[in-house]
């Protein structure tokens, strides 16, 4: 990769600059010299494949793309091996099934990454800057959710670092400069918010339980994502076991906020100013989170984009789980429901990342809880609830 960060000053640069200008390759890709056929004969084998990537990508698009490649390295079959090689069913819900290396990636191949972003997102990718709202006070009804249905609420963000390849495409050295990066970040957060940063290696098996970190899966070393684990791999917990921030885990930070209750608002206010906090230290070490005009914040997943932002409300169901009306309710809300190992317990969150702000995207998911909680009320006393399902969000 060649890369150059002129010092402030260069008084010889006018007669120098025409040998540096040809150090450039005029085309990354020509620096490699890989044994491919042609993109006919190297285009993959798409039948039985249900992912967004399987469903978009034909013979011309993939040739159009093939012989593209990001200044560090990433090739359009490096974007799309998660979804040949671990396509899944259609049963559930349907993956992206692609992957970038780094940010690059998004503007090197942004006429396969579009249409994924806007099929699995339902929103189309435009021009204009996305929206984002930050301010937790533009929040309706998150606060009165009923106790006795809803037991507790998580709110995770992840971000990317500016700089630094995604966790399938980084170096060692990038990912422990990643961990240094993020101990220096974290440790101004513990002004405000006090914590400790603690390597897996030093995390005892009942706090591995309670964060719900497992050995890597056969996808992640696959796909990369769990390369030389658990090397610079990390968890920063705050004293009072509300914020948990993870370092190099599926992506370079992710951030999540839990409360015990049913206050969505006071989980949203905690993970915004946390957020932005943290945000600003990153930016006071010259290393931003990734944005890109048209997509908003943007990670390694395509499912990420925009905002990445996921609301998790823990909600306790007896009869709406069987009814016949269900999958439709939840198609309509623009939500999933995913089960827990409690047979009465669910787990109810936001679909899509892209296409509405942080408080747009909480309150779908608060009013979408409240009419669940409405149904299941109902569903109770032996009621009908067809005069609830709502129209299409």
């Amino acid at each position: 990769m060649w890369k150059v960060k002129p010092p402030v000053s260069f008084p010889m640069e006018t007669r120098y600059r025409p040998i540096l200008e040809n150090l450039v390759p005029p085309d990354p890709m020509s620096q490699f010299h890989l044994r491919r056929g042609s993109p006919e004969e190297e285009f993959p084998d798409l039948n039985r494949n249900p992912t967004w990537m399987g469903r978009i990508l034909t013979p011309a698009m993939y040739s159009r793309q093939f012989n593209r490649c990001t200044h560090s390295g990433v090739i359009f079959d490096d974007v799309i091996r998660p979804g040949i090689e671990e396509p899944g069913d259609s049963s559930g819900l349907v993956s992206v099934g692609c992957v970038a290396g780094d940010a690059e990636s998004y503007i090197v191949f942004c006429d396969f990454f579009d249409r994924v972003i806007e099929a699995y997102h339902g929103h189309k990718v435009t021009s204009q800057t996305p929206e984002s709202d930050f301010n937790y006070n533009n929040l309706k009804g998150g606060e009165d959710l009923d106790g006795s249905y809803v037991l507790r609420c998580d709110i995770t963000v992840v971000r990317g670092v500016e700089d630094f390849c995604f966790p399938t495409h980084c170096s060692r050295g990038e990912r422990r400069q990643l961990l240094t990066l993020a101990g220096k970040a974290l440790q101004r957060l513990e002004r405000d918010q006090p914590g400790r940063l603690l390597s897996l290696e030093e995390l005892d098996q009942e706090q591995q339980r309670e964060l719900n970190l497992n050995r890597p899966s056969s996808s992640e070393l696959r796909t990369g994502v769990a390369r030389d684990w658990p090397d610079a791999r990390a968890v920063w917990l705050s004293n009072d076991g509300r914020l948990v921030v993870w370092v190099n885990m599926d992506d370079h930070i992710r951030i999540r906020t839990t409360r015990h209750d049913a206050n969505v608002t006071e989980a949203f206010k905690f993970t915004c100013e946390n957020l932005l906090k943290l945000e600003e230290h990153y930016q006071e070490l010259r290393h931003p989170f990734l944005w890109k005009q048209q997509l908003g914040w943007v990670t390694s997943s395509p499912a990420d984009v925009g905002t990445g932002l996921r609301i998790c409300v823990h909600l306790k169901l007896q009869h709406l789980p069987g009814h016949r009306r269900l999958r439709d309710v939840l198609k309509r809300l623009r939500i999933c429901m995913d089960t827990t190992e409690s047979s009465a317990l669910y787990h109810v969150s936001n679909m899509a990342t892209f296409g509405l702000s942080e408080v747009g995207l909480t309150q779908l998911v608060v009013d979408a809880v409240k009419l669940l909680v409405a149904m299941e009320k109902r569903l109770e006393g032996d009621q009908d609830i067809d005069e609830l399902v709502p129209t299409q969000k």
